[in-house]
Order: C-alpha cells, then sequence, then structure tokens
C-alpha cells in the first residue's frame, strides 16, 4: 500500500472528528449544549457521510488519478472557509428564526457542516479505488484503509476534546485543519504531475 495515501486518510478522519466537535463549540452559544444540538451534529454528520461514500464510490469509477484525488481534500478546505469567516453571522441569523433548539440546531448544523462533511466523506471509497489492483487483495485494502481512517477519527476525538479546544481558540483550530487538507490536496496534486508515484498492493 501507499503511505502517501494512508496518510491522507489517517488526515481525513482526524478532520472529520475535529470539525464534529467544534461544532458543538460553535452551535452552545446560540442553542446550548443539549442532547438535541449534539443530536442534530451527529445526524447531520452520520447522512453527510453516507452521501459522501456513495458520491466518492461513484465518482472514482470515472478516470480515478490522484490529480482528482487532491482535489477533494482541496475542496473540503475551502468548504470549511464559510465556518470560520461566517460562522456566527449565521448561526445569529437562524437563531433569530428558529429558536426550538432541536430544529435551529438541525438547520444551523446543516448549513455549516454539511457541504464539508459530503466532501471528506468522498475521500474514504476514493482512496480505495487508488490502491486497489486486484480483486483479491479488495477487501484486505478496504478494510486497512477504513482501519486508518478510523484511528484518524480516534485520534482527532481525543485530541481536539482533551487537548487542543484548552490550548487553542477555537478559529486557530479551523485554521489548521484547513490548512492540513489543502497542503495534503496540494501535495497529492503535485505528486501527480511528477508521474513517480505508484500504487501498489
Amino acid at each position: 500500500m501507499n503511505y502517501l495515501i494512508l496518510t491522507m486518510v489517517f488526515v481525513s478522519g482526524f478532520s472529520i472528528m475535529t470539525i464534529e466537535l467544534l461544532g458543538g463549540r460553535i452551535l452552545a452559544p446560540y442553542f446550548g449544549g443539549s442532547i438535541y444540538v449534539w443530536g442534530s451534529i451527529i445526524t447531520v454528520f452520520m447522512l453527510a457521510l453516507s452521501i459522501g461514500y456513495l458520491l466518492g464510490g461513484r465518482w472514482s469509477l470515472h478516470n480515478a488519478n490522484l490529480r482528482r484525488y487532491g482535489s477533494l481534500f482541496a475542496l473540503s478546505a475551502v468548504a470549511i472557509l464559510p465556518m470560520l469567516l461566517w460562522g456566527n453571522d449565521m448561526m445569529e441569523a437562524i437563531f433569530l428564526r428558529f429558536t426550538d433548539p432541536r430544529y435551529g440546531s438541525l438547520i444551523a448544523s446543516t448549513a455549516l457542516f454539511f457541504i464539508p462533511t459530503v466532501i471528506m466523506g468522498m475521500i474514504a471509497p476514493y482512496s480505495v479505488r487508488l490502491l486497489v489492483q486486484s480483486r483479491q487483495s479488495s477487501g484486505m485494502t478496504a478494510g486497512f484503509l477504513y482501519f486508518v481512517s478510523t484511528l484518524g477519527s480516534a485520534a482527532g476525538t481525543l485530541a481536539t476534546s482533551f487537548y487542543l479546544v484548552l490550548w487553542f481558540e477555537m478559529n486557530h483550530i479551523l485554521i489548521a485543519v484547513i490548512a492540513a487538507l489543502m497542503s495534503a490536496g496540494i501535495g497529492a496534486v503535485l505528486l501527480s504531475t511528477t508521474g513517480k508515484l505508484q500504487f501498489n498492493d
């Protein structure tokens, strides 16, 4: 397996959980931190990821290559920018129209997190397509990639909840996530132009 792809899958898993945990902090000043709020966040992330998995799998069937793969990371970074730049304005506008924390938090979660999470969800199945070279190894390759992605998610959960939110401002963490995703995307695109990267089982 190619270690670059595995590293990028880890970064993706880490980023998804970091954004999800920060979501609670973003919504809390407007809708509180009740089970309704977390239920809304988790629901939006699960639905968005499921759609991302489906779209990523279908997109990978057509000329799968490292340039397109890197573009998913870059698009993820761009999709997170509105959260950083206009998150508070969006939350205030939604809060003024939907004071019920159940529906307000669900709409706010959808507005902020749905699109970037769909794009990040496309990364895992596209990673499998890049690395699978034969039917005999497809199951093992897919299993190992999802193992690495889940490790990244676990690391992102612990790092964000135990340390990052204590050491840094929320906007600084978002900037770091955007920078990590964009760097991964640009790195993949640049490598695709050199033609030196080979995918092996």
